[in-house]
Formats: C-alpha cells, sequence, structure tokens
C-alpha cells in the first residue's frame, strides 16, 4: 500500500499536459481524485480511462477557473465524500504570445493573470481552510523558471510566476504553526500544449522553443510531484528547479543542429 493510498487529490488543469500526467500518476499511487478544467469531455475521457487502469475514483468538475465566484462556490460545497482534500496541485496556467508587455492584447494579458494567479488563490483559498481545520495536507504549486528570471517579451507571464513563488512561501509561513505541506515546482521547457495554447493553435510555431533539444515531458514533473507529495510528514519539499539537461538558464538553451 501507497502512502497516497485513497487520499483525495484535486488537480487543476487536469484535462492535458502536466495535470494530465499527474492525475495518471498519481491513480497509479491509489489515490482518489478531483479533476478540474474547461473540457468536460477530456475530463470524462480521462476518468473513464483511470477507472478502467487503476479502479480509481475520480470526481469530474468542469469548470472555467475565470468565474472565481463559481469556483468557490463549487469548492466549498464539495459532496461530502469528496470534501476532505488531502493534496492540492495548483497547475492549472498558461501564457499568450511572444510580445512586448506595454504590446499585449488587453484580453490576453487579464486572462494570464486572471488563471496563473487568481485562480490559483481562488482555488486555494477554498481548500486550505479544511486542511487546517483537520491538521493535513499539502499544496503543490506549479510554478516556472520564468518565477526566478525574467525573460524578453514574457514579463506578464513571468510576473505571474514571480507572484506564484512569493504565495507559495508566504503560504508555507501562514500555514507554519501547522503540518500542513507547501512545495512549489519549477520547470523549464516541458513539451506540452502548453505553447499551442500560448500560439492560440498554431502548432507549427508552438515547436519552435522545442526545436533542437530533448525538453521535460509532462510525466517528468509528474514523477517530481508525486515524489514530492510521498516524503515522510515531517519532510516539507519547499522547492523544485527541474531542466532539461540541454537548459542552464530561462534564455540559455543549448540546441543542437
Amino acid at each position: 500500500m501507497t502512502v497516497m493510498k485513497d487520499k483525495i487529490t484535486l488537480i487543476t488543469g487536469a484535462s492535458g499536459g502536466i495535470g494530465e500526467a499527474a492525475a495518471r500518476a498519481f491513480a497509479k499511487e491509489g489515490a482518489k481524485l478531483i479533476l478540474v478544467a474547461r473540457r468536460k469531455e477530456r475530463l470524462e475521457a480521462l476518468a473513464k480511462e483511470l477507472i478502467d487502469k487503476h479502479q480509481t475514483k475520480s470526481l469530474v468538475l468542469p469548470m472555467n477557473l475565470r468565474e472565481f465566484e463559481e469556483v468557490e462556490k463549487t469548492l466549498k460545497n464539495l459532496p461530502p465524500e469528496w470534501s476532505e482534500v488531502e493534496i492540492l496541485i495548483n497547475n492549472a496556467g498558461l501564457v499568450r504570445g511572444l510580445q512586448k508587455v506595454y504590446t499585449m492584447d488587453s484580453e490576453d494579458w487579464h486572462e494570464v493573470i486572471d488563471v496563473n494567479v487568481k485562480a490559483l488563490i481562488a482555488v486555494t483559498n477554498s481548500i486550505v481552510p479544511g486542511m487546517v481545520k483537520r491538521g493535513s495536507g499539502h499544496i503543490i504549486n506549479l510554478g516556472s523558471i520564468a518565477g526566478r528570471e525574467s525573460y524578453p517579451n514574457g514579463a506578464v507571464y513571468c510576473a505571474t510566476k514571480f507572484a506564484v513563488r512569493a504565495l507559495s512561501r508566504g503560504l508555507k509561513m501562514d500555514l507554519n504553526e501547522t503540518p500542513i505541506r507547501v512545495t512549489s515546482i519549477d520547470p523549464g521547457l516541458v513539451e506540452t500544449e502548453f505553447s499551442v495554447v500560448r500560439f492560440k493553435g498554431d502548432e507549427e510555431k508552438a515547436k519552435t522553443p522545442y526545436q533542437g533539444i530533448t525538453a521535460l515531458k509532462a510525466e517528468d514533473i509528474a514523477d517530481a510531484i508525486v515524489w514530492s507529495a510521498s516524503r515522510p510528514a515531517h519532510v516539507n519539499i519547499s522547492e523544485m528547479l527541474i531542466f532539461p539537461t540541454a537548459q542552464a538558464s530561462s534564455v540559455q538553451v543549448h540546441r543542437e543542429e
């Protein structure tokens, strides 16, 4: 029996990329899953796959995380059998384009800040009070190297990931008198649908960041999340920075010809 057995694990952005990989990884460990994302069909397909393969119990919650009031209402009123969330994985996040901050479309920067920062706070504020009341829980936030080093034409995204890092550190301070753990996982280049979203469906353009390197996979980050969550109760993995071998910083990447 693994330490994850039957632990209720809530994953935002579970319909693709790192969130989907994390759902598979936690299902393999015997966790019960609350799957949150906009794409209902993909969540339902994932839930079916996991029950067929691992007998995983899943609660599918299709929602737009930008609808903050609805998010809080739903998560504060989970069915009783799903209300004791032990692991919260704040994975949902996005970026739009590669633009100078002063040229960004207003809707784009509003969306990036809403999803990456405001939604994370809304989800956290909905789930963590229950953890405090029970004296048990673990919050794992998906940050980025962009939350440690700014890069050109990505200022707003970097600002949101700096915010995630600050929120993770501050939350741990706020929870320091409790047994609740807080972790920030900060990846470098991970090849997922992230870039497809960034370039609004332009798949050829989305391949550019990964050309000439072996990028990280979503499964690599899912492994790190599971490892962090499976440490003994007295061990808190505060931060983890993960690069592909070919990457040395947010902007220094060795690409093969």
